[in-house]
């Protein structure tokens, strides 16, 4: 089989709006989540959330073609191109059919949909505008991304609600991996920073509504009370290692195993046991063929609900028995991304290879019973050798995804 290896990152996130932006704050503990500037969110109960701060659609992606495409789009985008700078793909050193674009989405132009029914409602259907449909639908993301890039091979998005991403990047490693592509732009992009998002997280009583910004997203603490939304896009770039040296890429990583399964038991809540998302990581280890005692640092899914921080320390601990594995959730730091919670993540467990550096799991102070099983990650206790990573992530509807990286070597 073919290996499948990583040569570009690109990121824009509520701590950074480059990859290595991102990872630098990542790693120094800083928190993106603020007080809602985006629209007035004071009738919906929520105060906080991870808002992408001074992003430019003209930078990458120009003003008038910015008009075309709803927030998420932008965001994935212009992160592509951030990804496909630093891998150095180009028309002379890839084939265009050879090159395809899976990525991940949970929502689609909630932005969009929102203006649009209003507009409707309040000047009739006759006002609705004409790009309404291609500015909303979620598949417009790869689509932008793919006719922006000239990538010709396979074409589509993954929508498996928080597991998106980390859906979009397994399913690209296989295709790499079997040869039906040489290159593969993969990842995620999300914008639901707004007022239906928000609306109807608070409505499944599932956000957090703490005030204070430095205490709202609190992975496996005893307080935690909901997640905070984020916002944002992250963008890998596969190649097999055959196309990578051949044009003689720098490898920034390796994509050993990937593993997905699904819990079959409610329409929101995990598995209590954690049997699903276990499954899910036990899957990814067989495909890559190694042991939990080599996984060096897992990102996990962390969102902060009760629901999913037991559920998830209980599937760790299935896992990884009772030596553990150094775990940290990043959503203390960016909040959920939902669709694209799985790309910024796998770009953290890759960050984690880069830089022998682990981001602490942040938000936490107190530990909670459910979750004391966990071996969290905290801040001066970052650095060590690190080999493999593992990112894991978990959807409404039962869907588990888990992935594995290897620092790269011949």
């Amino acid at each position: 089989m073919t290996r499948v290896v990583i040569t570009g990152l690109g990121a824009i996130t509520p701590i950074g709006n480059t990859a290595e932006t991102y990872l630098d704050n990542l790693m120094d503990g800083q928190v993106g989540i603020g007080e809602i500037t985006k629209f007035d969110a004071s009738d919906t109960g929520i105060s906080v959330a991870g808002q992408v701060k001074d992003f430019d659609p003209a930078e990458r992606i120009g003003k008038r073609e910015a008009r075309k495409m709803d927030l998420f789009s932008q965001y994935g985008v212009h992160a592509a191109g951030e990804a496909l700078e630093q891998a150095g793909i180009n028309e002379e050193n890839t084939d265009p059919n050879k090159m395809g674009v899976i990525l991940g989405n949970g929502i689609g132009g909630l932005i969009t949909i929102q203006e649009q029914v209003i507009k409707m409602h309040d000047k009739g259907p006759r006002r609705v505008s004409p790009m309404f449909v291609p500015m909303a639908i979620p598949n417009m993301l790869s689509g932008n991304v793919s006719m922006r890039y000239g990538a010709r091979n396979v074409n589509y998005v993954l929508s498996t609600a928080c597991a998106s991403a980390t859906n979009a990047i397994g399913e690209s490693y296989l295709r790499i991996k079997h040869g039906m592509a040489d290159v593969m732009i993969t990842g995620g992009s999300e914008a639901t920073v707004e007022k239906m998002g928000i609306s109807g997280f608070a409505a499944l009583t599932a956000l957090s509504t703490t005030k204070d910004p430095m205490h709202a997203s609190l992975p496996f603490d005893e307080d935690r009370n909901g997640f905070v939304m984020g916002e944002g896009s992250g963008i890998l770039i596969l190649e097999s290692l055959e196309h990578a040296q051949a044009r003689g890429a720098k490898i920034l990583g390796e994509v050993v195993g990937y593993g997905a399964n699904s819990d079959a038991y409610h329409l929101t809540a995990p598995t209590p046991d954690g049997s699903g998302p276990a499954g899910s990581m036990k899957l990814a280890l067989a495909d890559a063929d190694v042991t939990p005692e080599q996984i060096d640092y897992l990102n996990a899914h962390g969102t902060a609900t009760p629901t999913n921080d037991s559920a998830e320390a209980n599937a760790i601990t299935s896992v990884f028995g009772e030596k553990g594995v150094d775990v940290s959730s990043t959503k203390g730091m960016t909040g959920h991304l939902l669709g694209a919670a799985g790309a910024v993540e796998a770009i953290a467990a890759v960050g984690a290879l880069l830089r022998d550096e682990m981001p602490a799991n942040i938000g936490m102070t107190h530990q909670g019973e459910d979750t004391a099983s966990v071996k969290l990650v905290k801040q001066g206790e970052q650095k060590k050798p690190v080999h493999y990573t593992m990112s894991a992530n978990y959807g409404f509807g039962g869907h588990n995804a888990a992935l594995v990286f290897k620092e790269w070597g011949e």
